[in-house]
Formats: structure tokens, sequence, C-alpha cells
């Protein structure tokens, strides 16, 4: 009888991510400064959405004060609320 070769697991071929580090953490971001455009778009999304703690990364204490921080860029018009309608 012929012996199947052997496989990975489905679990094992998924392969481990490594964890992602909150770059406020490390001190290589400031949270506080609203007029840092630059840096606060990099966690807002194309459409203009804040996005999430697993895709960014951002610790659930930096993910608020990165929320409000962003919210305080908007209200003051320093970053828009959305993106405009592209028409074609």
């Amino acid at each position: 009888m012929a012996e199947r070769p052997q496989t990975r697991s489905r679990k094992d071929r998924r392969g481990r991510r490594k964890p992602k580090v909150c770059p406020f953490e490390t001190g290589a971001l400031e949270v506080t400064d609203y007029h840092d455009v630059a840096m606060l778009r990099r966690f807002i999304s194309d459409t203009g959405k804040i996005l999430p703690r697993r895709r960014t990364g951002v610790s659930a204490r930096y993910q608020r004060r990165l929320a409000g921080t962003i919210k305080l860029a908007r209200m003051l018009a320093i970053l828009p609320y959305a993106k405009p309608l592209v028409r074609r």
C-alpha cells in the first residue's frame, strides 16, 4: 500500500503573524498634536473613517486618544469628515 505524503494541517498552513506594536508606546509618534495631518492620515481610511485597532496595531488607550484627536482636527476643519465624491 502506498503511503500518503505528509501534509501540514490547516492550522499550520495559516502561518503566524508577528504581533503589531503600538507606535505610540514605542515613542515613535505623539498623539496630542492635532496639527500633524500626515500622522493622522495614517489612521484614517480612504473614505475618511477612523481605522480600527486590529488594522493599525494601536493599543486601546492610544486608540481612544487618537479618535479624540482626529475628531478635534475634523471640528477645526484641518481634516475632512469624508472624502469628496468623485463622479466619472
